[in-house]
């Protein structure tokens, strides 16, 4: 076992509104934790449902390369103080790669307690401060001879030995969950078997003695409970299945055989100053190696095998010689042919290959010897990523499969609070004439964001004496921060009326105060005031309130497409409830996008997935309209409600001109979405899907995109949990941001995304990042206005079907269903503690009979709901507009009267829901005294009506009514419709 260089700490501070548990209101709470076999208890707060503990527990790491995968559970109970078992009061469990190192916070962090079983009763939070210790271990000091001899008395008792293993194997079963340990008693220690005479001095030098205050025979036992005991926890299982799948590497995927040859070195029989390179042909295929004299090549290169027309590989090195007028003479030392049925196949985990010499043949220079090694793999092969590859243009780094990561963010908050001491005067070398009332607003700038408060008026007579010299806002102002942060924030007070700066100061951003929650509001603080003078370096000072919101998740991809919803703050991190696996397995009868050599259609197509803050992209397999990439990528899932984004593009980035930057954009194929909710567990879902494009011209499809999906999650308890927690973190709910604040927070971090992936090398360019994120949502459409109209038609369309229902059964369309509704309502009224059971069981049983017509494919983009086909020409155009229009007068005032139809039916529509609410209003305001009089008799005759009969004859009487029978009808409306259509609105008042 490794030497303990690492120490936890924990320390358990509080707890708040608990569950009452003992019966009379209160709970005697106590804490237990468990931490890498290890476990702590803290004293118990009798009586308390919101003890305060304060407890430091200390944790030893035997290994610190293995905290990032233990998993903190700290565990509350309620103490009876008797021989029955204590009730179980809430759990936390907190990922090992969460801790801070010693030093970096001090906050306490609250974590909400979470249920044992669905049927438990749990309520409050744990407040705790997590952070660890990295120790230098003592070097070994080697034990005395005396101290090798075991001793006598401990040798020769064998009832000690016995006891020892009876001790031991106690230890090894496993215990029930629902039992904790008794509040008083301490966990049964066994006592440590002596060593061997013969062992002693090699277990001296694997255990040196570590430095700390504890027994060494208690870390000893220690040591031993830690090799027993088997880990439980489902998090832990789950980051063991992400790290090491008991399913294959590429089991989604087909295996694509590819020939590889990695040429290191040759050795020519006479010793030369001549660069040197090796070049491999087959067929039609032909490649060299770097050209140079003295150094190693150790090249990899791999060949698509089922695009080869050869069934030889041929290996020569040649020699370059400069002569005269800088001309080059190429010679050949020797060719060594390989024949491709012969070739050994290496399928991973095997070992890599080790090259060997082999002699080349030449007539004119034999003995020359190279060093190369040539195999037939797949796409898993470890040599694959960094090798050159035939399918995709070689060594061109656009072309190569990519891993990206989108920065971290948070919400940077400043709350501006008040000015004092402002020397107005001091603006700038060109101050203009001073006004007795000057309007001043605070300017926030991070980087390219810029935000400003309102305007307020100094020295205003409507304004406080204290405020009229010492103006103040109170106002918060939001950014969006990424790591790495900007250097710092700016912050300026101006004045509008004069147009110039009153005085500025920076913030440094890093040293920022963070939080996690709202239960303490950080410290404000005075800044002074720089002024623009270098005369006047003091022109006031500013009362601010700055943090780095940590609870809150920043948003940077549209609300309803969100695949990550953790916050910002490590603290806060859960461990994954699943595992997301998706095999990108090719595309089809893919069109032409651009023109190879002025004469045929190509395509050079690549796929981009992204799923939280990790992109991934495939390689670009060049000119071929039916790729296969066989890419096979995973992601660890903290939510199921989220979507998988897999958009196709044409590469035309790798190409570069003289300058060496990228020709042309890339071009976008399509995309397809998956929402993990819609999939079934542990299943593998293999479809293709077609890839559908809008542009200018309409829409188009582009082909088609096959991928195998699974999902995997071991724990249904954790997957049912997830259903029951908020969608977004507390903090979006206890201090929510406004709609309008969250679309400009949300535009600024995909913008700050878009330049970070653009700025990475190869660069995913701003074109793939915002089609991915759909960055134009909040854009006018005509397209999506009515697709969303359809949407609410056919929401609607299931209340108007019931109507419809409803009304057959009121105009007896069929008899027999009218007479049975009759004697269902009646059984109804006359027993109504039956309506909710029918209800719900109505429903189960529905549910139930849908289940077989589940869908067994998983929901991708529907052209038919987006409207794609039924859109015309001049709206797709408008789609595309920028903003502001760039089209002809005559276009924009086409598309503008257009809107303002559409308008004025909204218009009336919404005149007409205002006039019902009015009317109804109006029966209570005595806008019309006569129908507000007709109405209060009313309810005076209904009172005294209700009041004499029992309800359910009252009800049954309404229902036989409205159920009557067609020739007791008449074709006018009713009188109820006809009083409240003649109650006045507020429309004859409207200009």
């Amino acid at each position: 076992m490794a030497d303990c260089s690492r120490k936890l700490y924990v320390q358990v501070c509080n707890a708040k509104n608990l569950m009452p548990k003992d019966g009379q209101g209160t709970a005697s709470a106590y804490a237990i934790v468990d931490f890498d076999g290890q476990r702590r208890r803290t004293t118990t707060k009798f009586r308390d449902l919101n003890p305060q503990w304060d407890e430091n527990l200390e944790f030893l790491l035997h290994d610190a390369d293995s905290m990032s995968s233990q998993i903190l559970e700290i565990n509350l109970y309620n103490d009876k103080k008797t021989n029955k078992r204590s009730t179980f009061l809430g759990k936390v469990k907190i990922s090992g790669a969460t801790f801070p190192k010693a030093g970096t916070t001090d906050t306490i962090v609250y974590y909400p307690l979470e249920k044992r079983s669905v049927f438990s009763q749990i309520k409050g939070e744990i407040g705790l401060k997590i952070y660890y210790v990295d120790q230098d271990p003592p070097p070994a000091k080697p034990e005395s001879p005396a101290d090798d001899k075991p001793k006598p008395e401990e040798d020769n008792n064998p009832n000690q030995q016995e006891d020892s293993k009876n001790a031991e194997k106690d230890d090894q079963k496993p215990k029930p969950e629902e039992e904790p340990p008794k509040p008083e008693e301490e966990p049964s220690k066994p006592e440590e078997e002596p060593p061997k005479p013969a062992e002693d001095a090699a277990a001296a030098v694997e255990k040196p003695p570590v430095a700390h205050t504890e027994n060494p025979k208690q870390l000893e036992k220690v040591d031993k409970s830690i090799e027993i005991k088997q880990p439980t926890d489902v998090s832990v299982n789950l980051r063991s299945m992400s790290n090491d799948r008991s399913h294959g590497a590429y089991d989604l995927v087909d295996r694509m055989p590819f020939l590889y040859a990695r040429v290191v070195k040759a050795k020519p029989i006479e010793k030369t100053s001549s660069n040197m390179y090796a070049k491999l042909v087959v067929g039609t295929h032909a490649i060299k190696t770097k050209t140079q004299a003295d150094k190693d090549w150790d090249q990899v290169f791999a060949f698509d095998k089922e695009a080869l027309n050869s069934s030889s590989l041929e290996v020569s090195v040649w020699t370059e010689e400069k002569k005269e007028n800088d001309q080059t003479a190429e010679s050949c030392l020797g060719t060594v042919s390989f024949d491709l049925q012969e070739v050994p196949r290496r399928v991973p985990p095997d070992s890599p290959l080790a090259p060997q010499w082999y002699t080349l043949e030449s007539e004119n220079t034999p003995g020359n010897d190279v060093m190369l090694a040539v195999w037939i793999g797949t796409q898993a092969d470890e040599a694959f990523q960094e090798a050159w590859q035939s399918d995709s243009g070689g060594l061109i780094p656009e072309t190569r499969s990519k891993v990206y990561l989108s920065p971290k963010f948070w919400y940077l908050r400043l709350t501006v609070i008040q000015t004092q001491d402002l020397q107005l005067g001091s603006g700038g070398p060109e101050a203009k004439p001073r006004s007795p009332h000057p309007e001043l607003f605070v300017k926030g700038q991070l980087g390219a964001q810029l935000f400003k408060t309102s305007r307020t008026t100094v020295g205003s007579m409507s304004m406080s004496s204290t405020s009229s010299s010492n103006p103040s806002w109170n106002e918060d102002l939001m950014f969006v921060a990424a790591e790495p942060f900007e250097p710092f924030l700016v912050v300026t007070v101006e004045d509008a009326t004069h147009g110039q700066p009153v005085g500025h100061f920076k913030l440094h951003v890093p040293s920022i105060e963070r939080r996690t929650d709202d239960r303490a509001e950080p410290k404000s603080k005075w800044f002074n005031l720089i002024g623009a003078e270098e005369s006047r370096p003091y022109a006031g000072r500013i009362h601010v309130r700055v943090c780095l919101e940590g609870g809150y998740h920043v948003l940077d991809e549209a609300a309803h497409v969100t695949s990550d919803v953790r916050a910002a703050a490590k603290e806060l991190a859960k461990p994954p409830i699943g595992l997301l696996e998706v095999g990108i397995r090719g595309a089809s009868n893919l069109l032409p996008v651009k023109t190879k050599d002025g004469t045929r259609g190509t395509t050079d197509a690549y796929a981009v997935a992204k799923y939280g803050p990790k992109w991934v992209r495939t390689r670009t397999i060049l000119d071929r309209f039916n790729p296969r990439w066989n890419e096979q990528y995973t992601w660890d899932v903290y939510d199921p409600c989220t979507v998988l984004t897999i958009g196709v593009f044409d590469n035309g980035r790798y190409k570069h001109d003289e300058v060496g930057k990228s020709t042309e954009k890339d071009v976008r194929i399509g995309k397809i979405r998956v929402r993990l909710s819609t999939l079934d567990t542990n299943r593998v879902y293999t479809n293709s899907y077609s890839l559908v494009v809008l542009l200018p011209g309409g829409p188009k499809k582009m082909g088609e995109i096959e991928i195998a999906v699974r999902f995997s999650c071991p724990s249904w308890l954790s997957m049912i949990q997830a259903y029951a927690n908020p969608m977004l973190p507390r903090m979006h709910y206890v201090r929510p941001l406004s709609p309008a604040q969250q679309d400009i927070l949300r535009h600024t971090a995909m913008r700050i995304v878009t330049a970070r992936l653009s700025r990475s090398e190869p660069p995913l360019g701003p074109e793939v990042v915002q089609y991915l994120l759909d960055s134009n949502t909040h854009v006018w459409s005509m397209r999506r206005s009515k697709a969303n109209w359809f949407r609410v038609v056919s929401c609607l369309s299931r209340a108007a079907t019931l109507a419809g229902w409803l009304n057959g059964i009121r105009t007896w369309a069929h008899p027999q269903t009218t007479v049975l509704v009759h004697v269902l309502l009646v059984a109804v009224v006359m027993c109504p503690h039956l309506i909710l059971p029918t209800v719900f069981m109505y429903a189960f049983l529905i549910l139930v009979l849908r289940f077989r017509y589940r869908a067994t494919t998983t929901s991708n983009m529907d052209p038919r709901l987006s409207q794609v086909d039924a859109v015309s020409q001049d709206e797709v155009d408008e789609e595309f507009d920028g903003f502001p229009s760039a089209r002809a007068p005559e276009v924009v005032r086409i598309r503008y009267d257009r809107l303002r139809a559409l308008a004025g039916r909204a218009q009336t529509l919404l005149g007409d829901v205002a006039a019902q609410g009015e009317r109804l209003e109006a029966l209570f305001t005595w806008r019309d005294p006569r129908g507000t009089g007709i109405f209060a008799v009313f309810c005076l005759m209904a009172s005294l009506l209700f009041y004499a009969l029992p309800f359910k004859v009252v009800l049954l009487g309404w229902v036989l009514y409205y159920l009557r029978h067609p020739r007791f009808r008449d074709d006018m409306p009713s009188l109820p419709i006809n009083f409240f259509r003649r109650l006045p609105s507020l429309s004859d008042q409207i200009m």
